[in-house]
């Protein structure tokens, strides 16, 4: 149940999670890592910091909707404007001029949502192909998936899933040093849980603003 495991255990699952996991990492080597490393090599750095500029805009509406569920309306604000801001003068956000003239930006799901009202993270849990969550965070990845990302409200079916496709490339991407950290520890599984864990948990507590601590694969991916 939420919220119901112990202190001292929050991977009960984890015989199960390690199966998906070694999934995970399967389809990561042999697909992903690869077409992430082969779109860094023939895309200019400056298209590839505009194509994730451009994705966090869009999930920067995702963060706007649970900032105004929490009651955060200053972060709110602040994250309206640089929506309009980088999505006009930015140009769909390609461009980060928020930023770039001292704005900061915020970082909120459904998941931290969740938490907020008190909602314990419950079990950490490994999904398939979307990689670290717990229980509660799996239920705010579909709630943000399926209602909140702009992205599912894209009508046009072979448009919505190239976005997708494009922002699952754009994350690895982002993420390429990140991972191969954590392949070099020493139980890279257990490096994965403790840092996702405490990661979210900081972030439940508004210890950070932006964070690269969810899964590379964790992108809302529409209905």
């Amino acid at each position: 149940m939420l919220g119901c495991a112990s202190q001292q255990n929050k991977d009960p699952l984890e015989g199960m999670n390690r199966t998906v996991y070694k999934f995970n990492d399967v389809i990561d080597k042999v697909a992903l890592k690869p077409v992430a490393k082969g779109y860094q090599a023939i895309t200019p750095a400056p298209v590839q910091t505009g194509v994730n500029n451009f994705f966090k805009n869009i999930f920067d509406v995702v963060t706007l909707v649970n900032e105004l569920f929490q009651f955060k309306f200053k972060q709110a604000a602040n994250t309206t404007g640089r929506i309009a801001l980088n999505t006009t003068v930015g140009i769909l956000g390609f461009f980060d001029i928020h930023s770039k003239t001292g704005g900061v930006r915020t970082r909120e799901d459904f998941g931290q949502t969740l938490g907020y009202y008190g909602l314990g993270s419950g079990a950490y849990l490994v999904l398939p192909l979307l990689g670290p969550s717990s229980t509660r965070d799996g239920i705010g990845f579909a709630t943000d998936a399926f209602f909140f990302n702009p992205i599912g409200y894209i009508n046009d079916d072979p448009a919505r899933w190239a976005l997708i496709g494009a922002a699952v490339i754009d994350k690895r991407a982002e993420l390429i040093d990140d991972i191969d950290i954590r392949d070099r520890a020493f139980d890279p599984y257990a490096f994965m849980r403790d840092t996702y864990m405490q990661n979210r948990e900081n972030l439940v507590k508004d210890g950070a603003t932006e964070s690269n601590s969810v899964s590379p694969y964790t992108i809302p991916l529409g209905n």
